[in-house]
């Protein structure tokens, strides 16, 4: 049996309306970026390329960037995210954490545990930490280039 035209113009208008109400949903979910201001945490912890994140009710997420970022941050460290990051949250910290590393000297280590406490933010590397402002991360270091990525361009340019 073939559908008449008129069914087959609600059926369309339907799918229609339900893609522009699912659509309306996905883009009214908060960034990655605005879920951990919701926990305290600033933007800037995580780089630019977020494509997407899962909250879990109990905490635990993973968030997604558009491949493996890696950029140099003050002091000589390295930083590496990889494609994948997991972790739990709280407010006020992010514990479990998988997929940040940090290059000290020769030698790779993960990021497993952010703290914030009052102005600054405590980054532990097994049972080592280091403390910054939470005004270094008010915005989101660039993949390669990290939060100089003027200076790299006059380098590259300057080659």
């Amino acid at each position: 049996m073939m559908p008449t035209s008129k069914t087959l113009l609600v059926f369309l208008l339907i799918s229609s309306l339900s893609l522009s109400f699912t659509e309306a949903l996905v883009s009214d979910a908060p960034s990655a970026y605005e879920m951990l201001e919701r926990f305290s945490f600033p933007k800037g912890i995580l780089p630019e390329g977020v494509r997407s994140y899962t909250l879990n009710q109990d905490g635990n997420f993973e968030v997604f960037l558009s491949g493996d970022c890696e950029f140099k941050v003050d002091g000589g460290y390295l930083l590496k995210y990889q494609k994948k990051i997991t972790g739990k949250v709280e407010s006020g910290s992010l514990t479990n954490l998988r997929g940040v590393n940090v290059k000290v000297v020769f030698m790779w280590f993960g990021i497993n545990g952010v703290v914030r406490s009052g102005g600054d933010l405590n980054f532990y590397v097994g049972p080592l930490s280091a403390s910054f402002p939470l005004s270094n991360f008010e915005e989101c270091p660039k993949c390669h280039c990290g939060f100089d990525c003027t200076a790299a361009a006059a380098l590259v340019s300057d080659s």
